[in-house]
């Protein structure tokens, strides 16, 4: 069994999905060399409905490659980098 992973929960004074969406990969692409953040997961939420999330990357793992870093739904093949 392993230890359960923790959920950081950073609200923003954004009030667009794609001001929110430019943040998070200004942090990706910021804070990528930090192993302990997996920017894979990473979802967006209105502050009053939270429990709806919506993905911001495509969760595809890569062989050899961690991630997908194309927005979430996108069309064709999954790229690394």
């Amino acid at each position: 069994m392993t230890a359960p992973r923790w959920i950081i929960h950073l609200p923003t004074t954004l009030t667009s999905r794609e001001g929110a969406t430019i943040l998070a990969t200004a942090l990706r692409d910021s804070l990528d060399h930090i192993s302990a953040i997996d920017f894979g997961e990473t979802t967006l939420s209105e502050e009053d409905r939270q429990f709806l999330r919506t993905p911001v990357w495509c969760d595809a793992r890569i062989d050899g490659a961690g991630r997908c870093r194309r927005r979430d739904g996108h069309d064709g093949p999954c790229r690394s980098r």
